[in-house]
Formats: C-alpha cells, structure tokens, sequence
C-alpha cells in the first residue's frame, strides 16, 4: 500500500484520527508520518530523554551495563540499551527486569530510589510549633546526607540554624 500523502513510498506506519464524530485511518510511510509529529523508531532513538539517559551512561559506566550485557526483558524482549537509546521501557515487567540498573539511575538522578511522599500539614502547623519543625527539618537533614543530596542538605541545614 502507498503511502496516502506522498503517494510515493510503502506505507508502514498506520495513524487513526478522529474529528468530531468521524474516523480518518492514514496510511504513511515513515518521512511523512515524521513530518505530521508522529513518533516513529528513528525520532524515539533522538529524543532528549534519550540522549539524556545516554549521556548519564557515558559520564558513569556503572550505572548502566554496556549494551553487550545482554539482558532482557522477558515479557517484551527490550534490553537496557534499548532504554538508554529511547529513554522509555517497554512494559511493565522492565522496571521488574531492570530494577537494580533502574535503582542506580534514580538514585544518581533523584538522591533516592524510593519515593516516600510527603507529610500532610495541615494549615498553620509549623507555624504554631517550631519544635515540630525542627524535628522535622533534621529528620529530612539526615536522609538527605544519606541519600548523598548535598544541594538539599545545605539547605536544611541553613533552615536548621535559623529556627536554632
């Protein structure tokens, strides 16, 4: 099937519109599909969060395995170079695959691997007892040096010495 915009190529890519009440199929090939701003193989590998995740690969090979590692999802069949390159797993049981490359990279990312939340205040708390607060405020202190987050650690530790 040809391509229904240029009329020239094979068509490979299938994009379904809907406007109002009515459905358009398009059948596209690959340059025609890139030029209406739909993902394709080639603009996924060339996305930022791509070459971000690449670039975080080069700076410390430990993070992520070279791509000979080899590993692989079960369910899908991607690989951590498949993610490095896109920036994006391929189901659900990756994050199970690649949980422990995937724990490395947060935690380098976002000082934690984990997401713990934050407490509910409710209005006027840390106001009415500063004691409270600065409980608090060591608590966050210590898990930030421990989790190795220096930026936030030095401003705790300011906010510390103010309410001190």
């Amino acid at each position: 099937m040809l391509c229904d915009n240029c009329k020239e190529r094979d068509a490979v890519i299938n994009l379904t519109q809907v406007e109002h009440d009515s459905k358009v199929t398009l059948h596209l090939c690959e340059r025609c599909a890139q030029e209406k701003g739909v993902e394709t193989g080639v603009t996924v590998l060339k996305s930022p969060l791509g070459g971000f995740i690449t670039a975080m690969g080069k700076g410390a090979p430990s993070m992520l395995p070279s791509p000979a590692d080899g590993l692989r999802c079960a369910a899908c069949g991607g690989t951590l170079r498949d993610f490095r390159e896109a920036g994006r797993l391929g189901c659900a049981q990756c994050y199970e695959a690649f949980a422990t490359h995937l724990r490395d990279l947060l935690r380098r990312l976002h000082g934690s691997s984990q997401h713990v939340g934050e407490r509910y205040v409710t209005p006027g708390e840390h106001d009415s007892d500063p004691q409270r607060q600065l409980l608090d405020l060591r608590e966050q202190l210590r898990k930030a040096v421990e989790n190795e987050n220096f930026e936030l650690a030095a401003e705790l530790r300011d906010r510390i010495r103010v309410l001190e």
